[in-house]
């Protein structure tokens, strides 16, 4: 059975757990040293014949450094019990802390992408970036970008195409 063909069954999970903690986004730089992002925005679908997982990600943050070094990335669907490691890797900043560390998640690399897979995730994403934007500000209504964008600092979206689902049984 293709990835593609196989998403229906992951989707609720992984869009149920976006809601509720987040998801982590596993990205790794040019040194080779792991990071993880929460995440509570992201689309996952089937675009120009491939599966795909679409991520977004402010300019201004330490992910989007790694994202432009090496493009790739895994999405890591935390267990029920992973909700203050999400709290976590959604307000510190990997520049400062290694937040494997300081979560105690244990992690290893993907089968087919050098960013970290989270042990203990019940599915995981292995992703290479095949396209990426960034959001116009200019484009979007004004009080959209007041409410999301007051800084100005606007999102790259990485469209990351699928390819491994690992499941944890």
């Amino acid at each position: 059975m293709s990835i593609a063909s196989s998403l229906a069954r992951y989707i609720p999970t992984t869009y149920a757990a976006m809601v509720d903690t987040g998801l982590l986004l596993g990205s790794v730089g040019s040194d080779g040293r792991p990071n993880l992002m929460t995440i509570g925005w992201g689309l996952i679908g089937v675009i120009w014949n491939k599966p795909i997982f679409l991520v977004a990600v402010r300019t201004s943050r330490y992910t989007y450094k790694l994202l432009e070094e090496c493009g790739e990335f895994t999405v890591n669907v935390p267990s029920k019990d992973m909700g203050e490691a999400c709290r976590i890797c959604g307000t510190l900043s990997g520049r400062e802390i290694d937040k494997f560390k300081k979560t105690g998640l244990k992690w290893r690399r993907g089968d087919f992408v050098k960013a970290p897979v989270v042990e203990g995730c019940p599915i995981v994403y292995e992703c290479k970036v095949l396209y990426k934007e960034t959001v116009n500000l200019q484009a979007l209504p004004e009080d959209l970008v007041n409410l999301i964008y007051p800084r100005r600092d606007s999102h790259t979206l990485y469209y990351g195409e699928i390819l491994k689902i690992h499941e944890k049984t």
